[in-house]
């Protein structure tokens, strides 16, 4: 059994390697495509360019993971069945669910490299590119209004005109409301550096209103105070899909305690713990064509099928997705239901292949 087990992982890895490899390619190139559109923007240059390309691999390593997966286990099990292995393994006493479960060992292998792809690689390589993206071309992280960046903060309102790619804070405005949403004070710095567990503001203008007074005060530098840190600000530079389960986890925390909307975020997080799952599923799925016949379908048409059934898999789950969004599906629901259907899919193929 450990031979068999070496031989598969050894025919599957190398094919999935083959496959990753090729569409990483043909995704860098795009992405070499769209940003030669940039060229000369600022310092952009073309070796920041290919570094950005270069940064942006893991992000795609991590999308592509269980499509290869899938048509890479197709095109091995296609080659086992060309040369009757797989008819070998089924005389020497090898059920289609004793196979199933040696290439579901190979499969929680990728779905270990796929998590911590996802946790550890792809926040950091988006971040640091976006980062240098924007710092070479010299615009701002962020301004979802004409006015900047807006930021509920417990019962303060906080408006940053300009988000630097170092988190630095540029002419920052806030606004503190009582309970009865009433203005007591402002607060307007001209930037502002997150040090020591707090903000370090500079050049403060703070001004209090009570029932009969205003009084305005200035300060070259003050301490503020605030559930908002950095880290929080990635959600800025990279998409929430590409976002650690741990930054997601905490910005969620944020918007909870200040009553704001979660859902996107609640079904990026889930989809963070479920999307790796999809390295094993996907091989459940290509074991069955393992065993059609190599006349009625050789290794080229398997191959587009695998392709076809991944991009299926990718659409699904988009689509769930924004599903979800605008009808208030459960976070959960909306993340796993793709898998589910897939998985589904994959054992209803195996029993019928199993009592054909």
């Amino acid at each position: 059994m450990k031979i068999l087990n070496k031989y598969l992982l050894k025919e599957i890895v190398s094919n999935v390697l083959m496959v990753m490899l090729a569409l990483i390619a043909m995704f860098s190139f795009f992405d070499l495509i769209q940003e030669l559109d940039a060229l000369g923007k600022g310092s952009y240059g073309l070796g920041k360019i290919l570094l950005f390309v270069l940064l942006s691999a893991p992000g795609h390593v991590y999308d592509v993971m269980p499509v290869a997966v899938l048509v890479g286990c197709m095109y091995s099990l296609g080659q086992l069945a060309r040369y009757s292995e797989l008819v070998v393994l089924r005389v020497s006493g090898l059920s289609i669910f004793d196979i199933a479960v040696l290439l579901l060992k190979i499969g929680a292998i990728f779905t270990i490299i796929t998590f911590l792809i996802g946790e550890l690689v792809t926040p950091y390589s988006e971040k640091t590119a976006q980062r240098m993206r924007i710092k070479a071309t010299d615009s701002v992280v962020a301004q979802e209004f004409r006015s900047g960046l807006w930021v509920k903060d417990g019962n303060s309102f906080i408006n940053v005109e300009e988000v630097l790619p170092d988190a630095t804070l540029l002419n920052v405005h806030i606004f503190d409301f009582d309970k009865n949403a009433k203005l007591i004070a402002t607060r307007n710095a001209k930037s502002g550096e997150f040090k020591h567990e707090s903000w370090k503001l500079k050049d403060v203008s703070d001004t209090s209103f009570s029932q009969d007074s205003v009084k305005v005060s200035q300060s070259v530098e003050a301490t503020w105070h605030s559930l908002i840190r950095p880290e929080l600000l990635n959600v800025l530079l990279i998409m929430p899909e590409k976002m650690s389960a741990w930054n997601l986890y905490t910005y969620i925390n944020h918007l909870s305690i200040n009553k704001q909307k979660t859902t996107r975020y609640e079904v990026a997080l889930w989809a963070k713990m479920i999307y790796p799952l999809a390295c094993m599923v996907m091989v459940v799925l290509a074991l069955p064509f393992g065993f059609v016949q190599q006349r009625a379908a050789g290794a080229s048409t398997k191959i587009f099928v695998g392709i076809m059934l991944g991009v299926m898999y990718q659409i699904l789950n988009r689509v769930f997705s924004h599903l979800g969004l605008l009808n208030d599906w459960p976070p959960l629901f909306s993340a796993i239901m793709p898998t589910i259907m897939f998985l589904m899919a994959g054992l209803a193929m195996l029993f019928y292949v199993e009592r054909r």
